[in-house]
């Protein structure tokens, strides 16, 4: 692609002086990634940059999903960019999922998904995070108990249990992610669940739920009649 200065472009086609004057609805990704990204290279300037970034992951959120060394393998993106990217990935991150620290009611495996997913979905190790809940259903704890792993048969009940009780928890909910996208429930994932309901029942902590989170896909174990 032949290489065109930023400011050889007509002003009204600047991704910022577009923004501006029309409003951010009216850019497209690559557009939105230029204005982030800031500038471009030496060989291409910041909209061919960030197109090609977009091309060569397949999307945006892979972009968001990359390592530092993922995106640094990209010619054009240095530390810095890389940094931007995933400090914004994260943000967005954990605005959706504790909604500017309002506490998150939960009435239904939606509620899980809705606030979760985005999270969840592009990681690509294996995570499991624990939810506690007040007697309102009401999340006041969440931590991450096991990441990396792929047998959550590992998990043992006093890492989950001691942090509801510390934090006086009502009941619990669990999630995990499969990194390969596909959200059925593997046998240990059976195994797991059962165990750690039979254990909350002994310490009047009930487990809610279960939330396997895929690729926009998620199967509840509750509603598996598993829980």
């Amino acid at each position: 692609m032949k290489q065109l200065k930023l400011k050889d472009i007509p002003c009204n086609e600047r991704p910022r002086e577009k923004m501006l004057v029309y409003g951010v609805e009216s850019l497209g990704n690559y557009e939105l990634l230029a204005i982030l990204l800031g500038s471009g290279s030496k060989k291409e300037n910041v909209l061919q940059l960030s197109s090609r970034v977009l091309k060569e992951f397949g999307g945006l959120n892979n972009v968001f999903g990359a390592s530092t060394k993922e995106l640094t393998d990209i010619q054009g993106i240095g530390v810095a960019k890389a940094s931007q990217l995933i400090a914004l990935s994260e943000l967005c991150k954990r605005y959706r999922s504790y909604k500017s620290k309002d506490k998150i009611k939960i009435t239904e495996p939606k509620d899980i998904v809705d606030n979760f997913m985005e999270e969840m979905r592009v990681k690509s190790k294996e995570v499991l995070k624990l939810l506690v809940l007040n007697t309102k259903k009401e999340i006041i704890t969440i931590r991450d108990i096991s990441i990396g792993t792929n047998n959550s048969a590992l998990i043992h009940p006093r890492e989950v249990f001691n942090l509801a009780i510390k934090n006086s928890g009502d009941s619990i909910i669990l999630i995990h992610n499969h990194p390969s996208g596909d959200p059925k429930p593997s046998k240990n994932d059976i195994n797991v669940t059962i165990r750690l309901k039979e254990c909350g029942k002994l310490l009047g902590i009930e487990l809610i739920d279960h939330i396997i989170i895929g690729d926009r896909k998620f199967t509840s174990m509750k509603e598996k009649g598993l829980v």
